[in-house]
């Protein structure tokens, strides 16, 4: 055998020495089709003229994108009846030709809607610091087969947060892309004006090849030159409300980047805090179109959790729904403008540390809304957004930081991370 059906046999492996875990982790695990695509990957490795970008990488796929012969079921039970996709979406078909083998198809919130990772049908993992917090949502799965080593790259959606959060508590790497940068074709959607394809990965270089790829741009190469970044720090959003070691975690990182000779900037985002309710509004209505015609059957065979987060449309009007798209579309003027004398801004990527499972079964709609706060605020706006971890010392699980611009500056996030990386790491 090749050195990549190698790999993947390995982490075969691992797979199978989790148990019950894996059924968390995993919607659909086929062995022998991911030895098949490890085959077929080889044999495109081999035959390359030129050194492709995921040769021999694992890549766990959201149960949300479709791939050829298997169905697309958004880890629901609703639609585990559908049938086969016909064929690989764009993105998994970029991700193939790129050398890269698919490693299973990976759980989530139900339809991809929450930012905690509950799913009352496969059951609900830890996360790789705490077997009895949250793992974060919705691509829950995804997060923990990179955190735990099963896979290198996570193919993962971020409608409100879903792949910075599940990031930011497993210590990863986790890139929402321009919402428009990315295909979503064959990409099952939750809230087509917010839903955004974006990689997570274990490093910051591969979380940006993944983008390349995904996306088909590239990134421009760094010139080694020394650059003093203008860096945006939010008031009256983003900040307030931390918890202690939240708090700590940011002002530590402030220092650090002032230290390191980049200037720091208050901006007023507050107004990101009052339109809050706009995603609230337009992702019940988008995912109220999709799914109404289903409640009666979703009474029964869905979370109820998120049968409620859909039934939120019910209750607006018409009116609202032109309000609120209007009102959307000037809050993201109004963040393009307030970004003009900055090169990135940066936040905490959560106001608090993972809360137990436990505690979020019992405190729903408080602790998932409270997860959600920081990174929906950039899905509110149309934003690009990284999340990377804060390293705090051996055994404590990282901290996170958000590194976010206005839609279509992803180059600017990107070299961002990569000047500010390093500094956190070191």
């Amino acid at each position: 055998m090749g050195a990549i059906i190698d790999k993947a046999q390995v982490a075969i492996d691992k797979v199978d020495q989790l148990g019950d875990l894996a059924g968390k982790i995993f919607t659909e695990f086929d062995r022998d089709r991911i030895l098949r695509d490890a085959h077929v990957a080889e044999e495109r490795v081999a035959q390359s003229a030129t050194p492709l970008p995921l040769a021999g990488m694992l890549v766990s796929i959201k149960d949300l994108y479709d791939e050829a012969g298997v169905t697309t079921t958004a880890a629901s039970k609703l639609l585990q009846g559908r049938p086969a996709a016909p064929r690989d979406c764009d993105i998994v078909a970029r991700i193939k030709a790129a050398g890269a083998v698919p490693f299973g198809r990976t759980a989530l919130s139900e339809f991809a809607y929450s930012g905690v990772g509950l799913n009352p049908h496969y059951g609900t993992p830890g996360n790789v610091f705490d077997t009895e917090g949250i793992p974060g949502g919705s691509t829950s799965g995804g997060g923990l087969t990179v955190a735990l080593g099963l896979a290198d790259i996570a193919l993962g959606t971020d409608t409100g947060g879903s792949v910075r959060i599940p990031s930011a508590i497993n210590g990863l790497y986790g890139y929402k892309p321009s919402r428009l940068w990315m295909s979503g074709e064959g990409i099952h959607p939750l809230a087509k004006s917010f839903d955004t394809a974006g990689p997570l990965a274990g490093d910051l270089q591969t979380a940006i090849t993944a983008f390349e790829v995904m996306s088909g741009k590239t990134v421009p190469a760094q010139d080694g030159k020394t650059v003093s970044l203008k860096i945006g720090v939010p008031v009256h959003a983003f900040t307030n409300d931390l918890d202690d070691r939240v708090r700590a975690d940011f002002d530590a990182v402030c220092k650090k980047l002032r230290a390191a000779g980049h200037e720091l900037i208050e901006i007023d985002l507050g107004f990101l805090a009052e339109n809050a309710v706009i995603n609230k509004i337009l992702v019940a209505a988008e995912a109220h179109k999709i799914y109404s015609k289903d409640f009666k059957a979703l009474e029964t065979c869905g979370d109820p959790r998120v049968l409620n987060r859909m039934r939120f449309a019910d209750t607006l009007s018409a009116s609202d729904l032109i309000d609120a798209y209007a009102k959307r579309a000037d809050v993201i003027s109004m963040f393009s403008s307030a970004m003009a004398e900055v090169d990135v801004m940066i936040s905490p990527t959560l106001p608090m540390m993972a809360p137990k499972i436990a505690e979020v079964e019992a405190d729903f709609d408080r602790l998932n809304a409270t997860m959600l706060r920081n990174t929906s605020y950039l899905n509110l706006s149309d934003a690009c957004a990284i999340s990377i971890p804060v390293p705090v010392g051996v055994d404590v699980a990282p901290g996170a930081l958000m590194i976010a611009a206005p839609h279509g500056h992803d180059f600017a996030v990107l070299d961002a991370a990569q000047r500010i990386d390093p500094i956190l790491r070191g």
